[in-house]
């Protein structure tokens, strides 16, 4: 895949996934993986609904320079995923407002609508503990999740959700189907 199709993908992506309150201002991560040592990330000062060439960063792996300066916060956490998910291709960090506000209150989400069940199934949402050192220690405790677990989705009480696949729209909808279930489950609690 060339580069520039790399980035009409992730801009149209982010796009859409900004237009349904996954992304927000300044606000998530996306990445892509260019070889086996580098990714294609945002940058710190993105805005997720002009995504372009000039705010995504290519990182290596490798070598730590400046670019990881100016790169997304999560950098570190893809950097660890890539290492450890050969198989993950493309990697998000964002906060669909649903699935985010049911984590605080649950320890697992069990899609009762058929999509949701049928392709997401029951998942653990993940507790962080302490927020006050999670940027030091999420790199390898969100990566030694994927790595122990099937999930290509991680929900993370009061944080978020990351996810990895290897197709940037399978993980779009992945997202959309999660963020759909938790919200009829809200919708249903409440009714």
């Amino acid at each position: 895949m060339t580069s520039k199709h790399l980035v009409e993908e992730i801009q149209s992506v982010s796009l859409s996934m900004f237009r349904k309150n996954f992304l927000g201002v300044y606000h998530g991560s996306m990445s892509a993986r260019t070889s086996s040592n580098t990714f294609l990330i945002n940058k710190k000062e993105a805005i997720f609904d002009e995504i372009d060439e000039d705010a995504l960063i290519h990182l290596d792996i490798l070598k730590r320079d400046y670019r990881w300066h100016i790169s997304s916060m999560d950098s570190a956490i893809h950097e660890q995923i890539y290492q450890e998910m050969s198989q993950a291709k493309y990697i998000s960090y964002t906060m669909p407002p649903y699935a985010t506000a049911y984590s605080l209150s649950h320890a697992k989400l069990s899609p009762k609508d058929y999509f949701g069940d049928l392709n997401i199934g029951e998942m653990i949402i993940y507790d962080p503990g302490a927020f006050h050192d999670w940027y030091d220690r999420a790199p390898y405790e969100i990566s030694s999740f994927f790595k122990g677990s099937r999930c290509q989705m991680m929900l993370i009480r009061g944080y978020g959700l990351f996810t990895y696949d290897r197709d940037m729209i399978e993980m779009a909808k992945k997202i959309a189907l999660l963020e759909n279930s938790a919200r009829l489950l809200m919708l249903n609690s409440s009714a």
